[in-house]
């Protein structure tokens, strides 16, 4: 495998690759505890609910990692950036693997999400090795990466569960994530950095960035709106598949998550349509076929393979807008791609709380149907907002 350098059309396929396979290690980071929590609970001593914290401490810990680190990623150089948050996650997993206590473990998996952006920082990396004409699609396979990620860790940690212990697990993803850290830092070229401000100039220039590019602000509120949608969809899949008829087992509910791998394969090629110049008028497409897809998941209480069916499609809607969102994003800033990622994920990161929070809301008021009819109230948004923007602001 060679080592590409900015600037050149030098982002070989294996190195790609390596980068995508590093985003799913990453981001499995804070999902592996997910399935687990019945048993860590019933070991350490807790109650179920009790063990719920380590989901929070996880994702408190990440949002954290996403605001103070990946900025970074415009102002050091990554050869030695990114290799080093890898071992530190691998710290914060042993740490996990070992821990005596809840607080421990508490402490130990807020430091495993704090340590666990790798993934966000070569997401813009891989912007900046590619050329423009291939910029697309290599974003596109790294994102596909990340993307596998948040769907399979939770089944594979199920899985593995019964087979090797909750602890084996995360020394298991330690010795992975050992041999990608030596990995990345051989292949990752030496690059000069994009910014040269002092580190609180730095973090400041993210609320610069937003408020001064109105093509950036649009873009973030269609991000913003799609996973909204897409958190509010799997908080509200949990609820249908755990109620009559359906009244699945939590590893079952698990397994459905695969069903979103579809979605990460046609996320993979919609980098193409990027590098073409398609990427406004595919926005588009997603957002009605989003719209499809959910007429379909209406009827879902009634028929699995209905709801199969729905699942299936509204990740084939979803998961592309993802990279066609980023692909547009690190076009319109090649000197702040890491800043403007960190602004993309913490925006999301508030949409998919916003959306979490807002199906528990509607399944008590309303159930299933309450849900579909406010996740389609928001794909029209999404698709008024592309509408209006199309020829202007996000043009």
């Amino acid at each position: 495998m060679t080592s590409p350098t900015a600037g050149t059309s030098g982002m070989t396929r294996g190195f790609t690759l390596l980068l995508a396979v590093l985003g799913t290690m990453s981001v499995s980071n804070l999902y592996w505890a997910q399935p687990l929590l019945p048993v860590i609970s019933a070991e350490l001593g807790v109650s179920t609910e009790s063990a719920g914290l380590l989901v929070t401490a996880t994702q408190l810990g990440y949002a954290l990692g996403i605001l103070l680190i990946v900025p970074l990623g415009d102002l050091l150089d990554r050869k030695r950036l990114v290799p080093l948050i890898v071992l530190s996650s691998v710290i914060a997993l042993l740490a996990c693997a070992t821990a005596p206590t809840f607080g421990l473990l508490v402490a130990a998996i807020a430091l495993l999400g704090f340590t666990s952006v790798a993934g966000q920082l070569v997401i813009p990396l891989a912007g900046d090795l590619a050329d423009d004409a291939s910029r697309g699609q290599v974003v596109a396979t790294v994102i596909a990466g990340f993307l596998a990620g948040t769907l399979l860790s939770r089944a594979v940690s199920g899985a593995l569960a019964d087979a090797i212990g909750w602890r084996s697990i995360f020394v298991a993803a330690a010795l992975v994530a050992l041999v990608l850290a030596w990995a990345v830092h051989r292949h990752i070229p030496v690059l000069a950095p994009r910014a040269t401000l002092r580190y609180p100039a730095l973090l400041a220039s993210i609320g610069t960035l937003v408020r001064e590019n109105r093509t950036v602000r649009w873009t973030l509120a269609l991000s913003a709106t799609q996973f909204c949608v897409f958190m509010m969809f799997w908080t509200a899949l949990t609820y249908l598949l755990s109620s009559p008829p359906f009244d699945y087992p939590v590893s079952a509910i698990g397994v459905f998550g695969l069903l979103g791998l579809f979605g990460v394969v046609a996320a993979q090629h919609t980098g193409r349509l990027h590098d073409r110049g398609w990427s406004l008028p595919a926005i588009g497409v997603c957002w009605v076929f989003a719209l499809v897809s959910l007429a379909i998941l209406a009827f879902a209480p009634g028929s699995l393979a209905v709801l199969i069916t729905g699942v299936v499609l509204l990740h084939l809607a979803l998961f592309p807008v993802n990279v066609l969102i980023a692909a547009r994003l690190f076009g319109l800033t090649p000197q702040a791609r890491s800043r403007v990622n960190t602004a993309l994920v913490c925006l999301n990161f508030v949409a998919a709380a916003l959306g979490s929070a807002a199906a528990g809301a509607l399944w008590s008021a309303g159930g299933w149907l309450a849900i579909v009819g406010a996740m389609a109230a928001l794909c029209v948004v999404g698709l008024a907002l592309w509408a209006l923007g199309r020829r202007g602001p996000l043009a």
